[in-house]
């Protein structure tokens, strides 16, 4: 069996599941930017940017969904490491009740099956 050739990744899905899927690598293990690029690869994002990530992590911050600490690093300067905050928790636990929501509904919509009814539209006098 051939493998499948991914299909393109549409960005602005990517840029709408981006800030949920750094809150729940971050509420595994803290991380610095470079660090999160890496995680989310070996997930299977392959064609994640380096540059979508810090503005990620920059808006998460200021929102309070996150908290930094530096690091010293033995190659170079210190690392800014993340962290989630309670509010980023509860923000990612909503986030996944959305996620989760909106998935169900497009596996109903995707699944081929009988047509839906339509309304009836009543009759114009």
């Amino acid at each position: 069996m051939a493998a499948r050739t991914p299909a393109p990744r549409d960005p602005q899905l990517l840029k709408g599941v981006l800030p949920m899927l750094v809150l729940a690598l971050l509420r595994e293990q803290d991380s610095y930017g470079y660090e999160l690029v890496t995680r989310l690869r070996d997930a299977g994002l392959t064609d994640v940017a380096t540059g979508s990530v810090y503005p990620v992590l920059t808006r998460l911050e200021r929102d309070g969904h996150l908290a930094s600490y530096l690091v010293a690093s033995q190659s170079g300067p210190a690392r800014k490491y993340y962290t989630p905050t309670d509010a980023g928790l509860e923000h990612l636990a909503v986030q996944r009740r959305g996620w989760q929501q909106l998935g169900d509904v497009v596996a109903v919509v995707m699944t081929p099956g009988p047509r839906r009814a339509r309304p009836v539209q009543e009759a114009r006098p």
